[in-house]
């Protein structure tokens, strides 16, 4: 049994569900299941439980519909301890689901699974994946121990209560004898790392902004990058002032804290290290208030989120030093905070950027765009990308758009954005793509500079997805805006209130796909 980098040790199993032992089952069913006198898994756990099953889903009104669940003891009749019935629904439905979302649903249910483990106490969990029917049972185990993972985490940086136990063991249960299969092990393999990738994120994210200063992004990164075996270049405010990073800088003026410019990069050796790079550019603000466009005071509660983009590309580079790709990723962050100062860039100030490009400051609040352009037109210029991937939480208007769940997906027609989007699906990631509307284009231009920081209230996330495309010039480019997904109101499934490393499945499996 392998251990992961969240402590939890993660094996599969071939011997049939019931017989697992372990504290807690978790057993995954079809509405199917639960009708007349039961099927499957159900029918013969009720058989063991002697009717304890059929009689508590009545009481329960539990039918196996996506996101129920019903907890149960087993009595000493099976050899865990307890059992636990996650609803997939129709099976129809959840089969086509399955295929087309990498495994998502049995993913969720997993996470609940997860979740349930740790508030119980439970030391060791088994998920036993349900009968697919011709499903790839290596895509299914690595999506249920990816769900119980990430939903075994909690945030406890600033807790001053004792810790619960720990989940110490995760057993996946798979068809009899695809547990000794190459598939299934390296499946599981991979679900560790993309776990732990995902828990150091949120755990960055999670952070207060005292704390997670742009030094301390800079230093996190350098930390991960000597652990993973990964190179790293850390510039200060003096290297950005040489490179004359305006935009960049101006933003970061009218704070304390001094900016950094991260690039944390895998290099393949021999031919392959001179093949031209996929470059993952993540937005890294610690802390946004508005500047001297100040935020209400309840839209800034959770601003020392603003900074998950650069948590997921860093996120993601954990796992790319693990799969060792024939060809170099970087991942490349501009850290600073927008602060109200003295000395804060001003609406009406014009800006000349690392491009040459100017820019007229509307509204001191659209400044991830403003740093995220600096860094663009760096990597674009300096790294000689065969593509860049930008993730940023970028705008209040992509959530009205599409809601707290999904992220917009942004870049001009080519093969990039469908690799973006065929990724995210694989990965079970919930991405839309969205228009880049040429007539909004319109709105970002300035009668004073070249260009304007931002556009009219309407089609806000697209006028931001223009002005990011301003900077990378012909270089094929696409945009994540996770302002949405990146951070959760209450927890479902595998994803906790707080931040959720949203992104780094998709720029994994991105990595995975990628033909150099």
């Amino acid at each position: 049994m392998a251990k992961g980098t969240n402590g939890i040790a993660v094996r599969a199993s071939g011997a049939p569900a019931l017989e697992i032992e372990a504290d807690l089952l978790a057993l995954p069913v079809f509405e199917d299941e639960l009708r007349g006198g039961g099927a499957g898994q159900v029918r013969a756990l009720d058989a063991l439980l002697d009717g304890a099953v059929r009689a508590a889903a009545k009481a329960e009104r539990f039918e196996g519909k996506a996101g129920q669940e019903l907890r149960l003891d087993a009595n000493g009749k099976v050899p865990a301890g307890r059992v636990l019935l996650l609803g997939l629904g129709a099976r129809a439905k959840a089969s086509e689901a399955l295929a087309a979302s990498g495994y998502e649903p049995l993913r969720a249910a997993a996470g609940q699974a997860g979740r349930a483990a740790v508030k119980l106490g439970a030391k060791a969990l088994a998920v036993a994946i349900p009968e697919l029917g011709g499903g790839d049972a290596a895509l299914a185990a690595r999506a249920s121990a990816e769900g119980a993972l990430l939903g075994a985490y909690a945030f406890r940086r600033y807790k001053t209560d004792d810790r619960p136990p720990a989940l110490a063991a995760l057993i996946v249960g798979v068809p009899a004898g695809a547990e000794r299969t190459r598939a299934v092990k390296d499946a599981l393999a991979l679900a560790q790392e993309i776990a732990g990738a995902v828990t150091w994120a949120r755990d960055l994210v999670n952070l207060g902004p005292a704390d997670c200063t742009p030094t301390l992004l800079a230093e996190t990164a350098a930390a991960l990058a000597k652990q993973a075996g990964l190179h790293v270049e850390v510039r200060g405010p003096k290297e950005l002032q040489a490179l004359k990073m305006g935009m960049f800088l101006g933003v970061a003026r009218g704070s304390a804290e001094p900016p950094r410019l991260v690039r944390v990069s895998w290099i393949p050796r021999g031919a392959a290290a001179r093949k031209r790079p996929l470059v993952l550019v993540g937005k890294a603000l610690t802390f946004d208030s508005g500047g001297l466009s100040l935020k209400p005071t309840d839209s800034m509660v959770t601003m020392n989120t603003d900074m998950a983009g650069s948590a997921a590309v860093l996120g993601a580079m954990r796992v790319v030093a693990a799969l060792e790709p024939p060809f170099p990723v970087h991942a490349v962050l501009g850290a600073c905070e927008n602060m109200p100062g003295g000395r804060a860039y001003k609406p009406s100030d014009v800006l000349v950027s690392y491009a040459g490009k100017t820019v007229e400051i509307v509204n001191t609040d659209a400044e991830g765009r403003l740093v995220l352009g600096d860094v663009l037109a760096w990597a674009a210029e300096t790294l000689a990308p065969a593509a860049i991937v930008d993730v940023a939480t970028l705008t209040g208007a992509c959530m009205v758009g599409l809601g707290l769940t999904t992220a917009g997906l942004f870049g001009p027609e080519g093969p990039l954005v469908d690799q973006v989007l065929a990724a995210a699906r694989a990965a079970g990631e919930d991405v839309w793509r969205m228009p880049m509307t040429e007539a909004l284009e319109e709105q970002l231009k300035s009668d004073r500079a070249d260009l304007k920081n931002t556009g009219e209230r309407f089609g806000g996330a697209i006028t931001a997805a223009h002005f990011l495309h301003a900077f990378v010039k012909d270089v094929p480019w696409a945009h994540l805006d996770i302002a949405g997904p990146s951070h959760a109101r209450k927890e479902r499934g595998y994803v906790p209130k707080g931040g959720t490393g949203f992104g780094i499945r998709t720029l994994v499996e991105l990595v995975r796909r990628y033909d150099a």
